[in-house]
C-alpha cells in the first residue's frame, strides 16, 4: 500500500526539464550571442549543475531565463544600486506571474576587453502560490564593442 502511494505521488509530480539546474524548475539556456548594443551579464549556476542560468541585458533592460521548460524574457520593473556597464547592482524583472530579482557584483579586470567579471550574483524567483527560489550565480559581462569604450 505504501509503495503504491509513493509511486502515485512520483507520477503526479510535474516532470522537470532534462537540463534542470539542481532539480529546480530553472533550466540552462542555450548559447547566447553578445548584445548588438550595450552590455549583458551572462550568469552561470554555481551548484552541482553548471550552466547558463540567466542573461541580464542593459539595452533593452531584460532578463532571459528558462523556467518550467520555456525561455522567457522578463522586462525590468525597477533597479537600484551602483550602475556598471549599464547594469544595476540590483534589478527587479517582472512579467505576469513571475518576479525575478538579480543582485550582482561587477568587477572590471585588466585582462577582460569589452566586459567585466561577475564574481558573485543571486537570482531570486518569486511566483504566487509557489516556493521562492534563490540560486547562487557567477559569470561575465560582455559588451558590444562600441558600448564598453570610454567616451
Amino acid at each position: 500500500m505504501t509503495l503504491a502511494l509513493l509511486l502515485a505521488l512520483v507520477q503526479a509530480a510535474p516532470a522537470l526539464p532534462t537540463d534542470s539546474i539542481d532539480g529546480l524548475p530553472l533550466s540552462t539556456l542555450p548559447r547566447q550571442e553578445l548584445p548588438a548594443r550595450g552590455c549583458a551579464a551572462y550568469l552561470f549556476s554555481t551548484g552541482q549543475v553548471r550552466g547558463l542560468a540567466a542573461v541580464a541585458t542593459a539595452d533593452p533592460a531584460t532578463l532571459r531565463i528558462a523556467l518550467d521548460g520555456s525561455v522567457r524574457d522578463l522586462p525590468r520593473a525597477a533597479a537600484a544600486g551602483t550602475v556598471a556597464l549599464g547594469l544595476n547592482a540590483e534589478s527587479i524583472y517582472r512579467a505576469s506571474e513571475v518576479t525575478a530579482t538579480v543582485q550582482l557584483t561587477i568587477e572590471p579586470r585588466p585582462n577582460l576587453n569589452n566586459g567585466a567579471a561577475v564574481p558573485s550574483a543571486t537570482l531570486r524567483l518569486d511566483r504566487p502560490g509557489q516556493d521562492t527560489l534563490v540560486v547562487p550565480l557567477a559569470g561575465l559581462v560582455g559588451c558590444a564593442p562600441a558600448a564598453a569604450r570610454p567616451r
